[in-house]
């Protein structure tokens, strides 16, 4: 066994197990570390969760907006406290909790005289208060200044939660800012809460952004510096980087609690730490002021969700506190925490319908909303962004995800400077119809190119509902590139020469929708909606019922396949009335009460083509029964080397989760399931999560 850059060591298998310390060093200890820090996160996010809900008790109004903000307002403060005394942030240790013990039979009162005297700078103060509550410092950064939040009546329950629970039991000192801002957003979110969990990215998914955008270059040039041999040159050279740092500006324009503000915040304190114990070599230097050039007003963040604004500023605050601690280690001097600073860097509003500050860098994870599920709201805001250089919005701008405003506000902003971006999405946008729509007008107007990016992987919630979403990272620019391009998959990453909206690397192409193929080919065709209400479609159950009470109906069934029935062979029927006459439909009393269902249900239907549909109540909405056709499933396993194909005929009714070919040959067959086909197919189709989504207009009629 040899550890990297030392001597080897051997271990015989018998002492393994008095010796297995000496294979430490094959653990990543800085995994263990943020383990531990998301263990201890996720504790106060529950912790802050009951104390929430005792609270919220205590209100006359519950349901109030008005209750709902001040008791996210007290939350906030409340732990600002617990965490400033298990910091050191209030000076003496416990002061917090020593203050509301001494005062715990007028709690609510006292909580009300310390906001105040937080807000309140030394020399304005009333000198004749007890010494208890003078002993307090100056916070200052707003986060005590509305006087007017409705605090309730604290019960002796209430004060012992957090007395004991929330302050002697728990240090909130070790918490991590980028975990505990999204936890502690989510906890007090009602939506959240309904889902049963809390929502955050976690601190490896933040870094799969941050790294490759700029932190990777960041790290490689302190490097460089490092093996300066000159110490006058290298002095130099680590005063410019920490300059350089101190220069840089950096946006989330979807910050939420600001967890990508936060970690990255901290990842640049980090580096400057490292610089500042280069340059002083752990000495113990005299009257130097403050060493610290990075600050948390570098960074920016826009929030439609005002309490998420509140919390991303608290964990700002947080993040500047504990590496404020790192960096009195590294010089060996006390450096001064409080007052807090007042950045008004962090702007509650819709990002969408607001002017971006210019930095140089923009990274983030705005929502993920399928254009099918757009709000009105949603639906105007992509309209009013996606548009030509007359002000026209594009054709396909109401056909492409939430997500896509924010990349072309971003490369509106970076045309011509530069600015590099980098956005979480749903895979969606890479894949199928979505390409040409999103990408082909920041590439035509704006000049844009991929940076790097990962392709589709799985981004887990750590609610109890888990919300498996597909996504892909991609990082882009108008700037000229500087460094290889990498394609992440999974861990592994190939340097490519061009990367495309595909995720692919290759040249730039768009695989617009056609209407018809591209070569001298049987059309391909969507299959049927039966539209019905489910009042004609028959499981074999149902089927047998009805035959053994009406005979004629056998003439009238025939078997009925959507993907899922045909890919799995698994039995399903339908009514196929297209040719049945009146006197045949007297006879069926069965087959006549679900006819009068199915009417029922499309009268009922919000859907004016729908409601339309009820004067043929026994008839789907498309009639297409070829004699003979090949049955191509719309969704199919990513799983699968090959999607299942076949050959139908009109005893089979096929459901609009099948596409179909009539007039097709085996050499038909032969093409769509050669492997030339499917790895077009992998290219350019969608996916439904990560599975397959065949279609007509991108697949089918582009395939040359």
């Amino acid at each position: 066994m040899e550890q990297p850059n030392g001597e080897p060591e051997i271990i015989l298998l018998e002492n393994l197990e008095t010796e297995y310390y000496r294979l430490q060093f094959l653990v990543d200890a800085g995994n263990e570390h943020i383990k531990k820090e998301m263990e201890i996160s996720l504790q106060a996010g529950e912790l802050v969760g009951v104390l929430y809900d005792a609270l919220l008790k205590q209100y006359k109004d519950p349901g109030d907006p008005e209750t709902l903000k001040s008791l996210n307002k007290l939350c906030v403060r409340l732990v600002f406290c617990l965490y400033a005394e298990d910091a050191g942030i209030f000076g003496g240790r416990n002061m917090f909790h020593d203050y509301l013990q001494a005062h715990q039979r007028e709690a609510r009162q006292a909580l009300i005289n310390l906001f105040k005297i937080l807000d309140t700078k030394p020399e304005d103060r009333d000198p004749y208060l007890d010494d208890d509550i003078l002993a307090f410092p100056y916070v200052n950064g707003g986060l005590f200044a509305d006087e007017n939040i409705i605090i309730p009546r604290l019960g002796e329950d209430i004060v012992d939660l957090i007395l004991r629970r929330a302050s002697e039991d728990f240090d909130w000192s070790a918490i991590s800012p980028t975990i505990f801002g999204a936890v502690f957003e989510s906890t007090l979110n009602p939506e959240t809460r309904r889902s049963g969990g809390m929502h955050y990215t976690s601190i490896e998914n933040i870094h799969k952004v941050i790294d490759p955008l700029f932190l990777d270059s960041l790290r490689a040039e302190l490097k460089d510096i490092k093996a300066v041999t000159v110490e006058k040159t290298r002095r130099q050279k680590l005063a410019a980087f920490q300059n350089r740092l101190a220069g840089l500006k950096f946006l989330d324009p979807a910050c939420g609690s600001g967890n990508f503000l936060t970690e990255t915040y901290i990842s640049l304190r980090r580096l400057e730490n490292e610089a500042l114990s280069l340059l002083y070599h752990d000495q113990i230097i005299l009257d130097m002021g403050n060493p610290i050039r990075v600050s948390i007003g570098q960074f920016y963040g826009i929030e439609i969700n005002d309490f998420a604004v509140t919390v991303a500023k608290t964990a700002l605050w947080i993040a500047e506190s504990q590496m404020m601690k790192e960096t009195e280690d590294v010089v060996h001097m006390s450096l001064d925490f409080l007052p807090l600073k007042s950045y008004a860097n962090i702007t509650e509003g819709n990002a969408l319908r607001l002017d971006w500050p210019r930095t140089d860098y923009i990274m983030g994870n705005p929502p993920f909303v399928g254009y099918s599920l757009q709000s009105k709201e949603q639906k105007d805001d992509i309209l009013s962004i996606y548009v030509d250089e007359k002000g026209k919005p594009y054709k396909t701008a109401g056909k492409i995800d939430y997500v896509s405003g924010w990349y072309f506000k971003a490369a509106q902003l970076m045309k011509g400077t530069p600015i590099r971006a980098a956005f979480v999405s749903t895979n969606s946008i890479t894949q199928g119809e979505q390409v040409a729509g999103v990408w082909k007008p920041l590439y035509d107007r704006f000049g844009i190119h991929i940076d790097y990016a990962h392709r589709t992987f799985r981004w887990d919630s750590e609610a109890s509902l888990k919300a498996h979403v597909h996504c892909v990272i991609v990082g882009f620019s108008s700037a000229p590139n500087v460094k290889p391009k990498r394609l992440y998959t999974a861990e592994h990453f190939q340097v490519a020469e061009n990367i495309n909206p595909y995720l692919i690397s290759g040249n730039t192409i768009f695989i617009d929708n056609k209407s018809k193929p591209l070569c001298n080919v049987p059309h391909m065709l969507s299959g049927n909606r039966p539209t019905d209400g489910g009042h004609l479609i028959l499981s074999s159950e149902e089927r047998d019922v009805l035959l053994q009470n009406e005979p004629l109906a056998q003439k009238y069934i025939k078997r009925f396949m959507m993907g899922y029935e045909f890919i799995n062979n698994v039995p399903r029927y339908c009514l196929w009335l297209v040719d049945a006459s009146p006197s045949d439909l007297r006879k069926m009393p069965m087959v006549m009460k679900r006819i009068e269902s199915c009417r029922e249900a499309r009268e009922n239907s919000p859907d004016a083509g729908r409601r339309k549909l009820a004067q043929t109540p026994t008839l789907f909405r498309e009639q297409l029964n070829p004699d003979y056709f090949i049955a191509v499933p719309k969704v199919s396993s990513e799983r699968r080397k090959y999607i299942p194909m076949g050959y139908l005929d009109k005893a089979t009714i096929a459901g609009d989760k099948l596409f179909i070919i009539p007039d097709s040959t085996i050499y038909h067959f032969g093409i769509l399931t050669s492997n030339v086909h499917m790895a077009w197919m992998r290219a350019v189709c969608g996916r439904l999560k990560s599975d397959y989504s065949y279609s007509i207009n991108v697949v089918y009629n582009n395939f040359p």
